[in-house]
């Protein structure tokens, strides 16, 4: 498995518009991209610090895992992604050294991205994300 640095972190919100106005007006980062990932029922907006990016999600549907995250904890921290150059063959690592999966294979994420999910049972109560570009 190749590692190569943190993608971005995840933070849920209530509503991207008022969190951008955070990102923005108080920390001077510029929102490059708001994406909705229909199948994950969510909203993201990107801002990129140095290589590593920060993710808003905001849920479309009240059933949608952000919705319930927000609804059980809050707002805040929501994932941490780790960037891989092979999503699949990193999960299949993973899973082989006892690691309890959401994904087993790959799938679209927002930013036309190869990603999976590890289990935060298995992470020290850490939602993880393994991301990386899709293969053609």
């Amino acid at each position: 498995m190749n590692l190569s640095h943190i993608e971005h972190i995840g933070i849920a919100v209530n509503s991207i518009e008022e969190a951008n106005t955070f990102f923005e007006e108080i920390l001077g980062l510029k929102c490059y991209a708001i994406e909705e990932v229909k199948d994950q029922k969510v909203k993201t907006a990107f801002f990129q610090i140095g290589q590593t990016k920060i993710e808003l999600l905001e849920a479309t549907s009240e059933d949608s895992p952000v919705a319930k995250f927000i609804a059980k904890r809050g707002q805040g921290i929501h994932h941490i992604a780790f960037a891989t150059d092979d999503v699949d063959a990193s999960l299949k690592e993973i899973e082989e050294k006892g690691v309890r999966l959401i994904d087993k294979v790959a799938r679209k994420g927002a930013e036309g991205l190869d990603i999976g999910f590890l289990h935060p049972k298995s992470t020290f109560g850490v939602l993880t994300e393994i991301c990386g570009k899709r293969k053609l």
